[in-house]
């Protein structure tokens, strides 16, 4: 296998992938045949909430994180392992790259336990190991894992994973040193002299501040923190940038400034 600093994960929303151009795709590829060998994990939070509503299935969210019940845990499955995941490995070998689909449930290959606020959640999980010797084996075949982020324990339950998190656990269990957060804006935007702006570089620090002043708020809340988990691990950058963007991977991947990079100090 390509050693660590060939490999990074990538998350990516599954609303967002359904939107992305299909020259990000082709960025993908290029990037797959150049010898760097992407790994992605995502989610479909509107799809979900979609199935759920046509269903008849009631679903709300605490702190960011949708409310599982059994349920909603069939649905959430159906549709991460299911048609979200199959999209994206269509959309792949649909500009030439070859992928591979994995939920975190087929060899174990996310195990999780339960949230702490589990009584206010159901069955939201949070990671405790990712068999990462899964991830390298499929790298060695020479595909792309596109991962759905379904957590499960010994006794066989099921837990829904937030996306981020799960990226930020696959990224620190295989040692990568780069994960890209690929979302629908720019990056972590900050008021400065009334105006939003998009800060190139943030800590850990200046993120708990945001946090806790408000100006970081909602779905952005697990993101960042599950940048803040993974920078702990052997990842030294995290990078949130807008997908739409012309060749964004290829450009975080040279070094370019792009989007907002979240550092240790």
């Amino acid at each position: 296998m390509a050693a660590a600093n060939q490999t990074f994960v990538m998350k990516c929303g599954g609303s967002t992938l359904a939107a992305l151009p299909d020259s990000f795709f082709e960025d993908l590829k290029q990037i797959q045949e150049s010898g760097v060998q992407p790994v992605i994990v995502h989610g479909g939070g509107p799809a979900i909430s979609d199935n759920l509503a046509k269903l008849g299935i009631e679903t709300e969210f605490v702190n960011g994180l949708r409310k599982t019940t059994e349920p909603v845990l069939d649905v959430v499955e159906m549709v991460l392992a299911g048609s979200i995941n199959k999209e994206i490995i269509r959309k792949i070998q649909s500009s030439g790259g070859k992928a591979l689909g994995l939920s975190g449930v087929d060899g174990l290959l996310i195990q999780a336990k339960p949230v702490v606020n589990s009584d206010e959640v159901g069955w939201v999980g949070d990671v405790t190991y990712v068999e990462s010797s899964i991830v390298e084996g499929v790298l060695r075949l020479g595909y792309m894992p596109v991962i759905a982020p379904i957590g499960i324990d010994a006794s066989g339950q099921r837990y829904n994973i937030n996306a981020d998190t799960a990226a930020g656990a696959v990224a620190s269990h295989l040692g990568v040193q780069r994960m890209i957060v690929v979302t629908d804006v720019p990056g972590i935007m900050k008021k400065v002299q009334g105006e939003k702006r998009v800060l190139p570089s943030v800590s850990v620090q200046e993120i708990e501040h945001m946090i806790e002043s408000g100006e970081i708020y909602g779905g952005m809340i697990p993101k960042v923190r599950a940048a803040i988990n993974c920078i702990q691990g052997n990842v030294q950058e995290v990078v949130i940038v807008d997908g739409s963007e012309p060749q964004v991977l290829s450009r975080v991947l040279n070094g370019e400034r792009i989007g907002t990079k979240i550092v240790r100090m």
